[in-house]
C-alpha cells in the first residue's frame, strides 16, 4: 500500500513538473490543472506498479490532463464569448441615443481585448471622418489626442473598408512620422451596415504582436454590431432633428426649446449654477410682413435669426419661439453677463439690412430688436414660469422703449429698464 501511494505521489509531482515547465498554459490555470491532477490521482483505480512503466504513465497521464484542459478552455472560452455577445447585444440596443451607443461600444472594445490602452470610434459621413467617442484605460471619456491623419490607420480603413491589425506601432511605415512614445498594437476595424462605412473603431494596446483567433472574433462580433445600432441611433437623431427644427429658420422649434429648459433645470439643479432665458421679439417686422408677404417676410426671418444665430457662442442655444420671437438660453451665466449678451444682441440687430428688390426699386430693410431676461433659480424654478417670467419682460421692454431689453422682476426688485440709442432710430 505504501508503495502505491508513493507511486502516485511520484506520479503526481512528475506531472506537475512536466505541466510546470509547459509555456502554452497560463500561470493563473496552472493551479487549476494541479488539482484536478492531485483528484484524478486520488480517485483512480489503477496503481502504478512498476518503475519500468513509470514514467510512460506519467508522461501519457499528463498528456491527457492536459488535453481535457484545453478542451475544457475551449468550451470555457466560448462560454465567455457567448456571454460577451449576450452582453453586447442587451447593452447596445438599449438606447437610440448615438452618444450613448458610441460610449458603450468603446466600453465593450476595452473590456474584450487585454492590455488594451485605448478605443477610439471615428463616424463617416461623405467621405468625412468625424470623432464619435473614445475611453482609454484611465477611465477617460471621450477626449481626442490625436485625429485621423490623411494617410493613416483610420484614413485607410474607411477607404478601403478591410480591417487592419498593425502588431508594432514603433516599426511600422503608418506610423514613421508620429511621436516615438506611440508604442504597442493597434487594430482599425470598418464599422459597416448594409455594404456602407458608418465609421471606424480603433483599439490600442499596451503589448506588440498579434491579436488572438478569440479577440478578433470577438471585435468582429461587437464591429457588427456597433454599425447596426449606430445607424438605428442616426436615424433616430435624423428623424428628432427634423422633429426639432424649425422649417423657415432652421433653427430649433419650440419642442426643442421645451426640451432643451428641461435639460437646463437639472444641470443646473445638479451643479447648483445659473441660467439665464432671454425671450426677443424683432421690431418692425409685422408692416414688414403685411406690405411685402409672407413669402419675403419668411425670407427675412430665416436671414436676420440666422444672422444672430452665427454670432452666439457655441455653448448658446436659440430658437425660433413662434412667429418673429426668439428665444435665447445661456448655461452657467447670471445677471451681469446675460446684460451683455443681450446687448450685443440688441447692437448686432441695429446693423442688419435686408435687401429686397423688385422690377422698379430695391429696398433696405432694416428692423431691431427687443428682449426680456430671467434668471434661474432668481425669477422661477420651472420652465413655464421662467418664460413667462422673460415675456413679461419683454413685453414691458416694448410698452417703455423698443430697442432695449428688461430684466424680469421678482426677488431682483421693480423692472429695470436699459435703453440703446442709435444714431439711426
Amino acid at each position: 500500500m505504501k508503495a502505491e501511494n508513493g507511486n502516485r505521489s511520484n506520479t503526481f509531482l512528475h506531472a506537475w513538473e512536466i505541466i510546470q515547465k509547459d509555456p502554452s498554459i497560463p500561470m493563473d490555470e496552472k493551479e487549476g490543472i494541479l488539482k484536478l491532477i492531485q483528484a484524478l490521482i486520488e480517485a483512480t483505480e489503477n496503481p502504478i506498479i512498476s518503475d519500468h512503466n513509470h514514467k510512460q504513465n506519467v508522461k501519457n497521464f499528463t498528456q491527457e490532463i492536459i488535453s481535457k484542459h484545453s478542451l475544457m478552455a475551449l468550451v470555457k472560452q466560448q462560454a465567455d464569448e457567448l456571454d460577451a455577445l449576450k452582453r453586447l447585444s442587451l447593452n447596445l440596443t438599449s438606447s437610440l441615443d448615438l452618444q450613448t451607443v458610441l460610449d458603450e461600444v468603446v466600453t465593450e472594445a476595452m473590456r474584450l481585448v487585454k492590455n488594451a490602452l485605448a478605443a477610439h470610434i471615428f463616424l463617416f459621413y461623405e467621405g468625412k471622418l468625424e470623432f464619435g467617442a473614445s475611453l482609454n484605460n484611465e477611465k477617460v471619456r471621450n477626449k481626442t489626442f490625436a485625429l485621423p491623419r490623411t494617410s493613416g490607420l483610420t484614413q485607410q480603413v474607411a477607404q478601403s473598408g478591410q480591417q487592419i491589425v498593425i502588431e508594432d506601432i514603433s516599426t511600422h511605415p503608418i506610423y514613421h512620422d508620429t511621436p516615438s512614445d506611440w508604442t504597442g498594437s493597434i487594430i482599425g476595424i470598418p464599422l459597416k451596415f448594409s455594404n456602407s462605412i458608418v465609421g471606424v473603431m480603433n483599439l490600442s494596446r499596451s503589448i506588440v504582436g498579434g491579436f488572438t483567433r478569440s479577440e478578433l472574433r470577438l471585435l468582429g462580433l461587437l464591429a457588427d454590431q456597433a454599425a447596426v445600432a449606430i445607424s438605428n441611433a442616426s436615424l433616430h437623431k435624423q428623424v428628432t432633428d427634423q422633429a426639432n427644427t424649425d422649417s423657415i429658420t432652421g433653427l430649433p422649434n419650440r419642442r426643442a426649446l421645451d426640451e432643451r429648459l428641461q435639460e437646463e433645470i437639472r444641470y443646473a439643479r445638479r451643479m447648483k449654477t445659473q441660467f439665464s432665458v432671454v425671450m426677443m421679439d424683432l421690431d418692425g417686422f409685422k408692416l414688414v410682413n403685411d406690405t411685402h408677404g409672407h413669402t419675403i417676410g419668411d425670407e427675412i426671418l430665416h436671414s436676420a435669426f440666422n444672422y444672430l444665430a452665427k454670432n452666439m457662442r457655441a455653448s448658446d442655444f436659440l430658437a425660433r419661439y413662434g412667429g418673429d420671437e426668439l428665444t435665447l438660453i445661456m448655461r452657467d451665466s447670471g445677471v451681469e453677463e446675460t446684460k451683455a449678451v443681450t446687448q450685443k444682441i440688441v447692437d448686432l440687430m441695429a446693423d442688419f439690412l435686408f435687401s429686397i428688390s423688385t422690377p422698379n426699386n430695391t429696398y433696405q430693410i432694416r428692423l431691431g430688436i427687443t428682449a426680456g431676461i430671467a434668471i434661474y433659480p432668481i425669477h422661477s424654478l420651472t420652465a413655464g414660469d421662467l418664460l413667462r417670467a422673460a415675456d413679461t419682460a419683454l413685453y414691458q421692454a416694448k410698452k417703455r422703449n423698443r430697442g432695449s431689453y428688461m430684466l424680469a422682476s421678482g426677488a431682483t426688485g421693480p423692472l429695470s429698464s436699459i435703453t440703446v440709442q442709435h444714431p439711426r432710430d
